[in-house]
């Protein structure tokens, strides 16, 4: 069983094979931190189609602990604590089951988790779980008789029993070993207040990354998202800041703070969220322009007062780059109409 609808559980969801998996998620549609429901409903045709062979080329540095002194190696093999997992988390891994399908998921919505029970727990407590769902029709009467080294009772009455759990719920700041002693002021998301140079309430302390809450006036065009890509470019200005800092520099935010910026793979297709890619905090005088070809690409543009304030890319659109200029030049785009997303129509030339 899968328990989130964060990246990590879309990741899962799809890479697991040979074995049945339920996916337990709060919302009403798959990956609802990044998508809306056309999104998702375009993603979710991919669950049961065939996986291909091929997969998307990745070009980013690795970080590794290999090489390293005796020493160093002994205290990592003692505990692998360290940075972010990032998206190549499951790199190396064993994803496969022992049946001989590719992967069959389950999706139960709008729940959450009630209650576990180890085996002899939901023994004791005579209750029946279901069976993997193959029938929607009969499932409700359909008792499964296996015995499970786990078991999950959700939200919704329903009682599943599985080799094991994933928790993907998403990320809290864990800022508790800081603030013993220390008075930091908190954002209301529970992470460190940090300036538009990192800093946090007390003198010469940074922080950067999950455990922050971005305390500045944030471009039109960006948001903090608890993301492993924002998490590395907040690491990154953050060193460029306590650098200055020493040296006596004046510093500049850096430009990927202009704009909101995300790209990653989902069911083997490349995704990338620009801008205000879900119309956050526009309000309600915005309009959506789709472009969806099944099987191949979701497009979706987030426009207000005839400018482009955010997109979603799904699949090989070639897109994004033409679309973060039009983002961050604001033109005013209302004289293009829906020919702005015409197929038939080079607009990445037509910008240049």
């Amino acid at each position: 069983m899968i328990i989130g609808n964060g990246g990590i559980a879309l990741e899962l969801a799809y890479e697991i094979e040979g074995c049945e998996v339920i996916w337990a998620i709060k919302d009403k549609a798959i990956g609802n931190t990044f998508f809306d429901a056309g999104a998702a409903e375009f993603l979710t045709s991919k669950l049961i189609a065939e996986k291909p062979e091929a997969k998307i080329a990745h070009k980013r540095t690795r970080y590794t602990i290999e090489g390293r002194k005796k020493e160093a190696e002994t205290r990592a093999n003692a505990s692998h604590t360290g940075s972010a997992l990032g998206p190549d988390w499951h790199e190396g891994l064993n994803l496969k089951g022992t049946k001989e399908f590719s992967h069959k998921i389950h999706i139960e919505t709008m729940c959450e988790v009630k209650k576990i029970y180890l085996q002899k727990e939901f023994i004791l407590s005579k209750k029946n779980s279901l069976n993997f769902p193959r029938d929607h029709h009969n499932q409700s009467v359909t008792t499964d008789k296996e015995r499970w080294p786990v078991y999950v009772e959700l939200t919704n009455g329903k009682i599943y029993g599985c080799d094991f759990i994933v928790s993907a719920t998403g990320v809290t700041p864990n800022v508790e070993p800081f603030l013993c002693g220390n008075r930091f002021d908190l954002g209301e998301d529970g992470g460190l207040k940090v300036d538009e140079h990192m800093r946090t309430s007390l003198p010469d302390v940074y922080a950067a990354g999950d455990i922050c809450s971005a305390a500045w006036q944030p471009s039109s065009f960006w948001q903090q998202m608890r993301l492993w890509t924002q998490a590395r470019q907040m690491g990154w200005y953050a060193a460029k800041c306590m650098a200055a800092a020493t040296s006596g520099d004046s510093i500049d935010m850096d430009f990927s703070f202009e704009l909101f910026a995300h790209v990653t793979k989902f069911f083997n297709y490349k995704v990338v969220l620009l801008g205000k890619y879900n119309a956050q905090s526009l309000g309600s005088d915005h309009e959506l322009m789709l472009r969806c070809t099944k099987g191949q690409e979701y497009i979706k543009v987030v426009m207000q007062n005839g400018r482009m304030m955010g997109a979603v890319l799904i699949g090989e659109t070639d897109l994004e780059e033409t679309f973060e200029n039009l983002i961050l030049n604001q033109m005013n785009l209302s004289s293009y109409g829906e020919e702005l997303l015409d197929p038939n129509i080079d607009i990445e030339d037509y910008f240049d």
